[in-house]
């Protein structure tokens, strides 16, 4: 039987590409969103819960801080390290595992007996958190077809990813009272476990199979999700089929300047979804004087910024292309927090931050889906996991900052930080990589050997 000139990653990559979207491809985004939902609403309460435990004599304010400075430590390091091994070794068996580790140190921590095993058990969870969230937008982009990748992914975080923020908000206004902060988290940890099992039939991702000396698992899956196959013995191998090269090696030698700009873009838009995530009740408290039921009322309302600004991106992305939106939302956003810290009325102050968080979401996001389409599948979760793993580690000197400064000069100082930060994002998202609307993943960074 004649061989073909077509590789065997290369069949499998156009065949992905040019899918429709089937039974199997439903069942990987739900899975997927199912688990990135847990692990979001997991942070955006923190702040909430915090008040909590301060009145409750758990802690003092300070360690407040440290919690969240030590949730992202563990983000941190699971962003950073699970790149290597999902690259290596298979997206399935670490995607497991992460979910896993986060369920229990959820549950766990939410029993803790002090507030020294909390730090402990927010740091296990932040390691599973960190590991989910690149393979969420990894695995999605995988399977996506290249004519609506964007939109895809983009219904993905919309899913997992931004009604989190209301939903969470929402859910400890009105059951803080009943169960407690104790409560909440396990309830968080419970259902990370149940998704946990429901995992066990989540499918490898082709592409990666393709490119691992796996080629026949690789048609098998394509077959089950009824794409035609031809026989394995007519296309072609190379060394990009069977890929020995260490990940990391790969972003360094040849996609420098992606991560780089990737990492810019992660520091300020996780700098300000995080550190608002924490901080905004009381930021909203010390400026206006509510209580802190109040607040977190407003938070909730404020939050659904988030589901907004995700369902305009599932538009956007391929109207007008990954660059444009990200960069014309980030520069409308570093506009919206100098508003924010110029507002001198309760309405003001709200309806801008509103507009703030609608923009900031919408640009970082934008940009999350475009950095997971700019590496390679052999060293697409290392290249991702590396540029977000710069954001975490930054933000755990963001989330206590902010703080300072909001002492130091007052709530209007913490937005003007804001502003500029963004602003240099919008220029950094340009340099991430060539536009990906509608390109298959092989041509915006073939497989390497």
């Amino acid at each position: 039987m004649a061989q073909s000139s077509q590789t065997i990653e290369g069949f499998v990559g156009e065949a992905m590409d040019n899918a429709t979207m089937g039974s199997t491809h439903w069942w990987v985004l739900g899975l997927v969103a199912a688990g990135y939902f847990c692990d979001v609403v997991d942070y955006t309460i923190l702040g909430a819960l915090i008040p909590d435990m301060v009145n409750s004599k758990f802690m003092s304010p300070t360690q407040g801080g440290l919690i969240g400075t030590a949730t992202l430590l563990g983000l941190f390091l699971g962003a950073l390290g699970q790149g290597e091994f999902t690259d290596r070794f298979g997206r399935k068996a670490v995607y497991q595992f992460n979910l896993l580790l986060f369920g229990l140190a959820t549950i766990a921590g939410a029993w803790s007996p002090s507030y020294e095993w909390l730090v402990a058990f927010r740091f296990l969870a932040g390691l599973g958190l960190g590991a989910e969230q690149p393979l969420c937008f990894s695995y999605t982009a995988e399977y996506a077809p290249k004519r609506i990748r964007g939109r895809i992914i983009a219904l993905m975080q919309f899913i997992g990813g931004a009604w989190p923020w209301p939903i969470g908000a929402i859910f400890v206004f009105f059951f803080r009272d009943a169960i407690g902060w104790r409560g909440i988290w396990t309830v968080i940890g419970v259902l990370a476990l149940v998704i946990f099992v429901l995992r066990f039939s989540l499918p490898e991702s082709p592409r990666w199979l393709a490119t691992h000396g796996q080629g026949r698992r690789a048609l098998d899956l394509l077959q089950r999700m009824g794409i035609r196959t031809p026989p394995i013995e007519t296309l072609s191998t190379d060394a990009a089929s069977d890929t020995k090269s260490d990940p990391f090696g790969i972003i360094f030698r040849a996609y420098p300047g992606r991560v780089i700009a990737g990492m810019i873009c992660f520091i300020a838009f996780f700098g300000v979804a995080l550190g608002l995530g924490n901080w905004l009740p009381s930021m909203i408290t010390k400026s206006h004087g509510f209580t802190v039921s109040t607040s977190l009322l407003y938070t909730a309302g404020i939050n659904l910024a988030f589901p907004l600004a995700s369902a305009f991106m599932m538009y956007a992305l391929e109207k007008f292309g990954r660059k444009p939106t990200a960069v014309a939302a980030f520069i409308l956003a570093a506009l919206a927090a100098i508003a924010v810290g110029l507002a001198n009325s309760v309405e003001m102050f709200i309806a801008m931050i509103f507009i703030m968080t609608f923009f900031i979401q919408l640009a970082g996001n934008s940009s999350q889906i475009f950095i997971a389409e700019v590496f390679p599948t052999n060293a697409r979760a290392s290249g991702f996991g590396l540029a977000q793993s710069a954001g975490r580690i930054a933000s755990a000197g963001i989330i206590p900052g902010i703080l300072i400064l909001m002492n130091a000069y007052g709530v209007p100082a913490v937005f003007i930080a804001i502003a500029v930060s963004v602003a240099i994002a919008a220029f950094a998202v340009t340099r991430v990589g060539p536009e990906a609307r509608g390109v298959a993943l092989d041509e915006v960074a073939p497989p390497t050997a």
